[in-house]
This record gives C-alpha cells, structure tokens and sequence, in this order.
C-alpha cells in the first residue's frame, strides 16, 4: 500500500466563494491569498493518486475561527471519504476556538462518522493551549476515541512564508511528552523535533511520535530522509506531499530516490501510515 498522509482537499463551495472566506478568516487569507494557492477538490485528489500510484490518501481539514465554516469543511471530507471506496480517508480539524463542549461534540461525531483521525491542528491560530487543560481534554479524547492528532508544526529555524505560524515547537514538543498514550504526527518533519533524539531524556518522549514529509522540498534538502531515520527509525516517518502544494508523483520519487533501504523506503510510503490507522 502507498499512503499519502497529508494532503488538502476544500469543498466546491469554498473554491467557488474564496473572497468572502478570505475576508472572513485571516489564516486562510494567509495561505491562500495568492490566485496561485490552488483549492483542489476531492475529484482532483483522486486524478492525482491514479497518476502518481498511490493507493490511499488522508484528506486533511483546516484550522478555521468559524465552527459553521469548519463543519462545511468537515462534511465535505466525511462524503468525499465515504464516496471514495476506501481511497480517502477523512482526518477533519476540529474547532479549537469553540470551547471544550463543541471540540469533544465534533469528535465525537466524526469519529461515528469514520473518521481515523484529526488534522491539520494548527492551535496557535486559535488561540488554543496545548499544554493547559485544554490540551489534556483534547489528548483525552483522542485516546479514547482511538484517532490520530495530526498537528502543523512550525520549525524555530528557517525562512518566514505564509502559513510557517501555527504550532511551535516547544508546546508541541511538550504535548508529546505528556500524552505518550496518544498517536501524534507531527507534520513537515514535527518542525525538526526527531533532531532532539540525540538528547536522550528528550529520546524517551518521542516514542509515541509519528513525523510526516509533508513540504519536504521547500523546507530541507534531501538527506533529511537518512538523517532522521538514522536517529527516530524509519518506522516513525510517514510519506506526507502537502498535495495540492506539491506534487504526489514529485514528492514520492523524492523518497524512492533517497539513500534509504528498500525496507525502510516500504515503510515511510505506506506500511507505517497502515499500522498506526489499523488498516
């Protein structure tokens, strides 16, 4: 199996009306501002996966202020999943700026619904504190609920672009720490996280981290594949594209390409993202 962990899908409705959400909502006027920021629908996702060979795709949601445009969103990621013969799966965001009540109502619902998992949290964008209350209600619910929390995390180091904010890194590092019980991935590498594995106080916290490749051109060079590996395993990496950003075909060659062993390359594409969904 080859399993895309991270890519963006938005309803029809949305694409259709980008001003008016754009207005409306200044993380998404963040990132999709530019005419050039495609919306891709679940139509495009699935022409995508037949090009580039990929059996399965998680369908992420988006970290909007608004519950009702947060509730578009995720029913649109629930039909598009349900419609798709297994090849979406739906990990809807939740609404972290509602309130206890509403988060744990939502999960709830769309864990009845199918739903494996949640993403992509981005909680500095709501105001939402991850190591509070608020993170261990939300880390409660996951265990529970057995899903998966997939979170944006945003690396300390680097060049600014649109849409780094979202998730920092010490808060993040923190949650993981705290709720070794919860399945957690880290997107676009967990913002660098695997590279404290060398500390090894920080090693032992990292067990229940998952990290995915998700922008992986735009952000490092290629030896990031051997380099994290080498510390975490190849059975913490998750192929992720960011697709519509990037290339499916493009970012899976990227790792078919590294220096890895074919063991290890089976793993990230598919057979880790398998185990940890219990597909």
């Amino acid at each position: 199996m080859i399993l895309d962990a991270h890519t963006h899908l938005f309803p029809p409705e949305i694409a259709s009306h980008r001003d008016a959400y754009l207005a409306a909502d200044p993380t998404f006027a963040e990132l999709y501002a530019s005419p050039e920021a495609k919306l891709a629908t679940a139509e495009d996702l699935l022409r995508s996966m037949d090009e580039a060979q990929i059996d399965t795709s998680i369908a992420l949601g988006f970290a909007w202020t608004g519950p009702d445009t947060c509730r578009l969103h995720t029913d649109y990621l629930l039909a598009a999943a349900a419609a798709s013969n297994g090849r979406i799966l739906a990990f809807p965001t939740l609404p972290l700026a509602a309130g206890p009540a509403a988060i744990e109502a939502e999960a709830r619902r769309c864990a009845a619904a199918g739903s494996r998992g949640f993403g992509e949290l981005r909680p500095d964008n709501l105001g939402f504190h991850l190591t509070g209350p608020a993170g261990d209600h939300l880390a409660s619910l996951a265990a529970e609920l057995d899903t998966v929390l997939l979170f944006h995390v945003t690396e300390p180091a680097g060049h600014a672009y649109p849409g780094k904010q979202g998730g920092n890194l010490p808060d993040f590092a923190a949650f993981v720490a705290a709720h070794p019980e919860v399945k957690i991935v880290g997107a676009h590498w967990a913002g660098g996280l695997p590279f404290y594995a060398t500390m090894p106080r920080a090693a032992a916290t990292l067990a229940n981290l998952h990290v995915d490749t998700a922008a992986t051109s735009l952000l490092y060079d290629d030896t990031i594949y051997t380099r994290v590996t080498e510390l975490t395993g190849p059975e913490s990496v998750l192929f992720g594209s960011d697709y519509p950003l990037l290339s499916q075909s493009r970012s899976r060659q990227r790792i078919a390409d590294s220096n890895l062993d074919p063991a290890a390359i089976a793993l990230i594409l598919g057979a880790n993202a398998a185990t940890l969904l219990n597909l």
